[in-house]
């Protein structure tokens, strides 16, 4: 397969819900680029970068420039040796890991395209839907338990909360949506911003009304994550501490946690992140396919790993459905808390640029 033609194209996104962090801080737009591979053979295939600076410090414009490097290096690659193109790729992508995602998307939607099979049934096909939580951002008590049940009229049956960084505060937030929302399951994404004593004291007390905890203290500081999964009665997962394979495996060869979190703006695409899956089974320890605020199309792909592959058992890919103007049109769909994959080969997305 000859790559003929390959079209960069960056973005930027608004936020129907605006995204607030714990310091305080708001983030009312996105930014993401858009590549398109044509092949001699017809064929069109769409990758995406996502660039949400609440979770990395690259750049539209660094990205941008780093993706249309990747594009001169691509049209002498096949495709279909997909190992070794995305080798060739990481090198000219080193250290923008945003931009090798957008290619290794691509390339796995022509390798699905090529096959006539869609992405999760290419990589294994155990399932075809999976529930996904929605995120809940840092906001006051009353804000967090209005914007719960706005998520749960919209179908949503798992809240992902995120921590204000005041313990007393966040125990009272997940309580206050346990109340109104008995039914729902949570979880208490805790931004690196807990002690071991803390992040203990919270799970004791939410114990019980909690799925897990995700990420209680820095993501350097393995010991203290460590030392909290021994001891905490909920289920610790490493987020911010597995950023790829070599990270993943230093995470379980710690047991420093109860699963990985993967997400494959992050780590660079598909390829490393079925790496620290499969590294997070040898371990037996379950995977977490997360997303940061990204489009449709850069989910398909999360969803089609995360559909692949027993060992996933929790799904988190909401980052797509507050953005404005979005121009994926998904193959999958949302029903009541559930991504539900089609067999539209590829990707099974489509975009309008």
């Amino acid at each position: 397969m000859q790559i003929t033609h390959v079209e960069v194209t960056p973005v930027e996104l608004d936020l129907r819900v605006p995204y607030r962090m714990a310091d305080g801080t708001q983030l009312n737009r996105v930014a993401a680029v858009f590549v398109r591979v044509e092949t001699q053979q017809g064929d069109v295939a769409w990758g995406c970068a996502a660039v949400d600076p609440a979770f990395t410090q690259e750049t539209l414009k660094d990205v941008t420039r780093v993706c249309r490097a990747c594009a001169d290096r691509a049209r002498d690659l096949n495709p279909l040796n997909t190992e070794y193109a995305l080798a060739e790729l990481a090198q000219v992508a080193e250290g923008m890991p945003a931009a090798l995602c957008a290619f290794d998307i691509a390339f796995y939607d022509l390798l699905g395209l090529f096959a006539r099979m869609p992405l999760h049934r290419l990589l294994g096909g155990y399932r075809h839907r999976i529930q996904t939580s929605i995120t809940i951002s840092a906001l006051p008590l009353q804000e967090t338990v209005e914007q719960a049940r706005n998520r749960a009229r919209q179908g949503f049956r798992i809240l992902k909360i995120k921590s204000c960084h005041d313990l007393e505060e966040d125990v009272r937030r997940m309580r206050a949506v346990r109340d109104a929302l008995p039914n729902l399951i949570l979880r208490l994404d805790a931004e690196q911003g807990y002690t071991v004593q803390q992040a203990l004291d919270a799970a004791r007390a939410l114990q019980g009304k909690l799925e897990m905890i995700e990420q209680p203290t820095p993501a350097a500081d393995l010991d203290a994550l460590q030392e909290i999964t021994r001891r905490s009665p909920v289920p610790i997962l490493a987020d911010e501490s597995v950023t790829g394979p070599s990270s993943a495996l230093r995470v379980a060869g710690l047991r420093a946690a109860h699963g990985l979190s993967v997400k494959l703006a992050m780590c660079g695409g598909v390829r490393c992140a079925r790496q620290i899956d499969a590294i997070a089974r040898a371990a037996q320890m379950a995977t977490m396919v997360g997303c940061v605020h990204e489009p449709a199309l850069l989910i398909a792909a999360g969803l089609g790993l995360a559909l692949s592959s027993p060992n996933v058992r929790y799904g988190d890919l909401d980052g797509f459905f507050d953005l404005v103007n979005d121009p994926t049109v998904p193959g999958f769909h949302f029903e009541e808390g559930w991504l539900i994959a089609t067999d539209v080969p590829g990707l099974g997305c489509t975009v309008e640029l």
